[in-house]
């Protein structure tokens, strides 16, 4: 495994981070602009919250953990500096999307727009020690942990009492962001809700009869044959996974940690396309017809969760099937989604493998998902490579 090593350090520093430093950054307005057609061109100004926290995390984090570029650093400090002026409403909860100048244009139903500004200012107080960035963040932590039982609130439009469901997304990132904010928010606030969040990924969501974890079931964790609860997200199951890896070596507990390598080899094999290969972007999983019809899209955080989870499977267990898949995946992802003439990679192909659409960057797609798997995969890699070493 040796060899992608500095394949993926070298996409992450040469081919993406110098994309979004020359395209995204705005000297004008301040915060970053996401809308990027594939050469860079912009072709929308509106700033999306969550894509705004989640790049000023990448900047922070690389800045902390691959090199001090002071152009990083720069960019992380102006987009906080736009986000706590113009991010948050009358009670503390940030927008979903403001107009290039800062206007709010989407109010805040969206609570992973506050998790995401709460992990971009948590990192940025690391690398700068301002104080207003850890009271932000750690304000902005309790309150969704305040609202997460009813994330949306007034924006739910779910009618009450009928269906009452519970989503898989919203424990899933808590599992990630505590880790994140535990500089902030102290470990005995991280473990007692690391308890939790594992109970819930691990038991609550997870349906033995299939070996899967649902996007959605009734509140007592029970099946519910609907659209909604039908509904299987392979990416999210598989990056969940190395969140519960992460989680399993800080305790040293084998068990959950063959739990899980054992639900994310089962995620790939229900998900993979085997007639066009790549993962789907959603099943159900009684193979009845779906709501959405993007179903059989394959997207760029999927493989890259992927690639992530089955690099960490590998190092963590030397389980030869995580390194199989991996390579699989590596060279799906490498032919389909890289674009080695313009850098960073296409977000959204048709199920036969091409690009559906040429952006880099929208309303869903930013600076996140593929810089942190590329910097997490050849860190993960290079501790194996650097294990391998010491034994000889």
């Amino acid at each position: 495994m040796k060899e992608f090593v500095e394949r993926y350090r070298k996409e992450l520093l040469e081919n993406t981070m110098p994309f979004w430093v020359k395209y995204s950054n705005d000297k004008e307005y301040g915060g970053f602009l996401t809308c990027l057609d594939r050469d860079g061109t912009v072709f929308d100004t509106d700033k999306f919250m969550w894509l705004q926290g989640r790049q000023i995390w990448t900047l922070s984090m690389l800045y902390e953990r691959v090199e001090q570029n002071a152009v990083w650093k720069e960019m992380a400090e102006q987009g906080a500096d736009f986000i706590l002026k113009n991010g948050r409403d009358e009670k503390g909860d940030w927008h979903f999307a403001l107009d290039r100048s800062g206007r709010p244009l989407v109010q805040p139903y969206n609570i992973f727009s506050d998790c995401f500004a709460s992990m971009g200012l948590g990192a940025l107080y690391k690398i700068t020690g301002k104080e207003e960035y850890a009271q932000v963040a750690y304000d902005t932590f309790n309150r969704i942990l305040e609202r997460r039982d009813n994330p949306k609130g007034k924006y739910n439009k779910a009618y009450p009492g009928t269906r009452s469901l519970k989503g898989f997304a919203l424990p899933m990132i808590l599992s990630n962001l505590s880790l994140e904010l535990e500089h902030i928010v102290g470990t005995d606030t991280v473990e007692s809700l690391i308890d939790n969040v594992v109970h819930e990924v691990m038991e609550v969501f997870y349906q033995p009869n299939t070996g899967l974890i649902m996007e959605n079931v009734n509140l007592d964790g029970s099946f519910s044959d609907s659209f909604d609860g039908r509904l299987v997200n392979p990416g999210h199951i598989i990056e969940a996974m190395w969140f519960m890896m992460d989680l399993a070596d800080r305790r040293g507990d084998d068990v959950l940690m063959k739990k899980c390598v054992d639900i994310a080899l089962r995620a790939l094999e229900f998900g993979w396309d085997e007639r066009y290969g790549g993962i789907l972007y959603f099943k159900d999983i009684l193979n009845r017809p779906l709501q959405q019809l993007e179903w059989d899209q394959k997207l760029w955080w999927v493989h890259l969760e992927a690639l992530v989870c089955m690099a960490k499977g590998y190092v963590y267990t030397g389980n030869d099937k995580c390194k199989t898949w991996f390579e699989k995946l590596d060279e799906y992802a490498f032919r389909n989604f890289a674009d080695p003439t313009y850098g960073e990679w296409y977000g959204y192909l048709n199920r036969q493998g091409e690009p559906l659409l040429t952006l880099k960057g929208g309303k869903w797609k930013g600076c996140f998902h593929l810089p942190r798997a590329l910097f997490k995969i050849y860190t993960e890699l290079e501790s194996l490579k650097k294990e391998q070493t010491l034994l000889l």
